[in-house]
């Protein structure tokens, strides 16, 4: 199995998917790979734009993808796929819309025979077991939260640290501390932005110059950086 979970899609000031891109083609190789590309996280674009936008980055470092929403038969499309490539966006209404096309076997079996899966944002929350460490506005009731399950623990992207002076609400560790409250056995990585993490078989590496914050119940939460054996979690 071989996964590249990225927190975020952009950096501030940069270009769109400019900061993953190398990695990115490193993870692919250097021959040329068409990806099936699941836009369905996208809710104020449209899927069309949205390809067009990926599309572009990948063809400057040698690949090429097509978007899941052209074909007449998603899950045949799925199980042809040479890598799968799963957007940001709203990931209730990206998890709603694989429930619907029926998705979740399919890609978790492709997944795990081998083909390289790449997620950012709502796209690495779906390599999960659930959904439930999203930081996103349920726009959509999806019929569950169940996801991927590609890894056993669960990713929370973007995670900051920061809490704005004069905020009287959850911190985003108030709000995992209270997932854990519910889902004592779970593991959370509170992935940074600039950070990803790559999957090879049984191992898992941090790619980025942050680190990691892991959080599980009754602990007290942990810091791990790049130099860290990151393979546990699998």
């Amino acid at each position: 199995m071989r996964l590249l979970l990225i927190s975020n899609s952009t950096n501030a000031g940069e270009e769109y998917l400019d900061y993953p891109k190398q990695e990115i083609a490193r993870f692919l190789g250097n021959k040329p790979v068409k990806c099936l590309f699941i836009p369905f996280a996208g809710v104020t674009i449209r899927f069309d734009d949205y390809e067009k936008r990926v599309k572009s980055r990948f063809n400057e470092v040698g690949h090429d993808i097509v978007s899941i929403h052209h074909f007449d038969d998603p899950v045949k499309a799925v199980l042809e796929a040479e890598a799968i490539v799963v957007g940001g966006g709203n990931t209730f209404q990206l998890i709603a819309l694989i429930h619907e096309n029926k998705l979740i076997d399919p890609v978790r079996r492709k997944i795990m025979s081998g083909t390289p899966y790449i997620g950012w944002s709502a796209g690495s929350n779906v390599a999960c077991p659930t959904i439930k460490t999203t930081n996103d506005m349920p726009v959509i009731e999806p019929p569950a939260f169940e996801a991927f399950r590609l890894v056993k623990f669960q990713i929370n992207p973007h995670y900051t640290d920061k809490n704005p002076e004069g905020h009287a609400g959850e911190t985003r560790e108030d709000r995992i501390r209270e997932f854990l409250e519910v889902n004592r056995e779970v593991t959370v990585l509170g992935l940074r932005e600039g950070c990803m993490l790559l999957v090879d078989d049984s191992r898992m590496s941090l790619i980025g110059n942050r680190s990691v914050r892991v959080f599980r119940y009754g602990e007290e939460p942990a810091e791990l950086d790049a130099g860290a054996d990151f393979s546990v979690f699998l």
